[in-house]
């Protein structure tokens, strides 16, 4: 109502649902993955309509609300609200986040005030509570990590194993996990080949077996009541070639330079996206996609305003805060042959103050081992080498206390210092 107030209006309606759920503290099922659910808002000064469908919000849920200022309406009556708005009055709008057809309701006697839904900006900043929750769930997520890749690497030549079988194993160990509740995304789990699509699915009718040599990619993510995760790693199936080796250093140069980062308050985050990309521009190579998405917290795994991607404009909105969860996956694919990502979430957190102003830098959130049985030791440098080993033994640290037998025995021997 403050971010209102600047902004001169009396009204604001929100139709993005990410938006409503952090709005109103409350989460849902409607949408695959994203604890979200399908309604709009139209928030006054001093009382807020929430049209959502018949049997959502149950009585208690509704009394509740109502004691917080928050009718609940039919989602028909949205576009009826709108148009009986006062004349005069001012309405805010996110233009990227409403329909025409919604707009088309409001009276041309109230006045359309149109920014970014100030809601976007105040989720994306999480609170040092918020992200005290945030490092406790990498841990569990990191300890079903490594139960998965204990299993893996003792099946591995044992027992059939296929993309598939990734993609069921690893959801049942995250699924053992407190407040877990679903997946963040559609696992991703490519082998080789497969692995050089980055958006790749394994389906029944179209899948690999995890047999020879090469690289297996995974991509993976969870919604637990306490925080979204996602992560990417690459491990070596057999023994793995010389260039795809020097693929995946490259690839984790890049990663390591974002990881180090230190930049002003406020840069424009597409800005950042060179810093991952340096090393792998170097070698002659680059990647299609963004370098980094934000992150919500026990909401959608792709949320704004940052991105890190020289793809996206510079928009003053992208600004980096402190707060701010953030993917770190630089990539590297090779048509027909294989891909690799390595991917952790990182939190922007206040590094120091200068004459020049406030600066941030990362906080690596993202707990797992990287595989450094892929690794061409030969092309890291020494700060590189000691930032490796200095994050795997905080990995270590962190998960020992939440694994036992094989997965503490796996946690070991992948955090061992190179």
């Amino acid at each position: 109502r403050r971010a209102m107030a600047d902004k001169g209006a009396q009204w604001h309606f929100i139709s993005t649902l990410d938006d409503l759920a952090w709005l109103l503290n409350l989460r849902g099922a409607d949408v695959s993955y994203n604890p979200v659910f399908v309604a709009h808002a139209l928030i006054g000064t001093d009382r807020v309509s929430l049209f959502i469908a018949d049997g959502k919000v149950s009585p208690a849920l509704a009394e509740v609300l109502a004691r917080d200022g928050i009718g609940v309406e039919p989602y028909a009556n949205a576009a009826a609200a709108l148009a009986v708005l006062p004349a005069g009055s001012t309405l805010l709008i996110d233009p990227r986040r409403i329909t025409y057809g919604s707009l088309q309701a409001v009276p041309s006697s109230v006045t359309v005030v149109e920014a970014v839904n100030p809601s976007t900006f105040l989720k994306s900043c999480k609170t040092a509570a918020d992200a005290a929750h945030v490092r406790a769930t990498m841990e569990q997520d990191g300890a079903a990590l490594a139960e998965f890749f204990a299993w893996f690497e003792s099946a591995l030549g044992r027992e059939r194993i296929t993309e598939l079988t990734i993609d069921e194993r690893l959801t049942a160990a995250r699924a053992r996990r407190p407040g877990f509740v679903s997946l963040s995304f559609s696992t991703i789990a490519g082998f080789n080949a497969n692995g050089a699509m980055p958006h790749y699915r394994a389906t029944e009718a179209s899948h690999a077996v995890i047999e020879g040599d090469g690289l297996l990619l995974i991509d993976s993510g969870g919604q637990y009541l306490s925080g979204t995760t996602d992560i990417t790693r690459v491990v070596p199936i057999g023994t793995p070639s010389e260039a795809q080796r020097r693929d995946f250093t490259i690839v984790l140069k890049g990663m390591i330079a974002l990881s180090r980062a230190q930049f002003p308050r406020g840069i424009r985050s597409p800005m950042l996206d060179a810093i991952a990309r340096a090393p792998i521009w170097e070698a002659g190579a680059d990647y299609g996609h963004g370098t980094g998405h934000g992150v919500g917290y026990f909401l959608n795994v792709h949320e704004g305003p940052q991105v890190i991607s020289h793809y996206a404009p510079a928009e003053p909105w992208t600004a980096m805060e402190e707060g701010m969860i953030t993917s770190n996956e630089p990539g590297l694919y090779r048509s027909g042959k294989w891909g690799v990502r390595i991917e952790n979430l990182v939190l922007n957190v206040a590094a120091e103050k200068t004459e020049f102003g406030d600066f941030l830098k990362f906080e690596t959130l993202t707990l797992c081992p990287i595989d450094t049985r892929c690794i061409e030791l030969a092309l890291l440098r020494d700060d590189e080498r000691a930032w490796l080993n200095a994050y795997h033994e905080t990995v270590r640290a962190r998960l020992s206390p939440h694994v036992t037998g094989d997965a503490k025995a796996w946690l070991e021997l992948r955090t061992q210092p190179i």
